[in-house]
């Protein structure tokens, strides 16, 4: 259904450095960059996250939150770190939410901007 999001974000280094941590942690990658823009995803020139510079960025208010699909829990546990270590604060750490399923293994943070991003998994094995 979606081809790509945007993000807007204040500081594209940060944020880049940000992005870069907690999303390769999961396995995605910068796909395209420029003076005004990050792309994130799997194959050069296809992005399915752009960061957007902007200088009047703000995050959506409560109710909005991004999830990226992660392979394994192991991947949740080192992009909850990594995000953390980048400049990110904690909204949850990595462990299972029983609320949303019995195999539902999730990690939760907000970037520099105040976007709020998780990373899940339904995946048994570590």
């Amino acid at each position: 259904m979606l081809h790509h999001l945007s993000l807007g974000v204040r500081d594209l280094a940060a944020s880049g450095a940000f992005y870069d941590a907690a999303l390769g942690a999961l396995g995605y990658r910068r796909v395209f960059e420029d003076d005004t823009a990050i792309g994130y995803g799997l194959v050069d020139d296809e992005d399915l996250l752009c960061l957007k510079l902007r200088d009047d960025a703000a995050a959506p208010g409560p109710g909005f939150h991004l999830a990226f699909s992660a392979p394994t829990r192991t991947a949740v546990q080192e992009f909850h770190r990594a995000a953390l270590q980048a400049g990110g604060h904690d909204n949850g750490p990595a462990g299972l939410r029983p609320d949303y399923g019995d195999r539902y293994y999730a990690a939760f943070v907000i970037d520099p901007d105040g976007h709020r991003i998780e990373a899940v998994t339904k995946q048994v094995q570590p």
